[in-house]
């Protein structure tokens, strides 16, 4: 008698900056259900105060400070390279964006999901990485409509 293999659970990194971007992350977990995940977020202690784990912290950085983009590329890199994810997902905001840019190179599945706070239009994150998402996302249906993104409701 031989014993059937159990499928391999879908492997997902989900970052997101902390603030409004961390909440509404954790505000999608009950879709991850079922799948193998690994939180990443640039504030300590975040991911315990949600029960996120396993979770890795990533250096946060912006347009102001781009110099620190080899350190969180190499923390974000280290971080798919021991998880090896099959979707990488943030939220925002600019470490968001280069998860899902190494998360191509790595050859997982990108989604972005931009901020309910961007009500106006698409955030610079956002904006960004939508060269690198191959599912585009924003939480107000006339953002979505003026940017070319999907809308499928907001998180929060």
């Amino acid at each position: 008698m031989t014993a059937v293999e159990a499928p391999r659970r879908t492997r997902i990194l989900a970052l997101a900056s902390g603030g409004g971007h961390w909440q509404q992350l954790m505000e999608m977990r009950p879709a991850f259900e079922g799948c193998e995940v690994t939180y990443a977020t640039t504030l300590a202690g975040l991911p315990e105060e949600f029960g996120a784990s396993p979770a890795v912290i990533v250096p946060d950085f912006s347009r102001s400070d781009l110099w620190r983009l080899p350190l969180v590329g190499w923390r974000i890199g280290s971080a798919l390279r021991r998880c090896r994810p099959d979707i990488v997902i943030s939220t925002g905001a600019l470490p968001g964006v280069t998860a899902l840019a190494l998360g191509k190179l790595f050859g997982a599945r990108t989604i972005w999901v931009d901020s309910v706070a961007n009500a106006e239009e698409m955030s610079l994150s956002g904006k960004m990485a939508r060269r690198v998402a191959d599912l585009w996302l924003s939480q107000w249906p006339h953002v979505a409509e003026e940017s070319g993104a999907g809308y499928f409701g907001a998180v929060l």
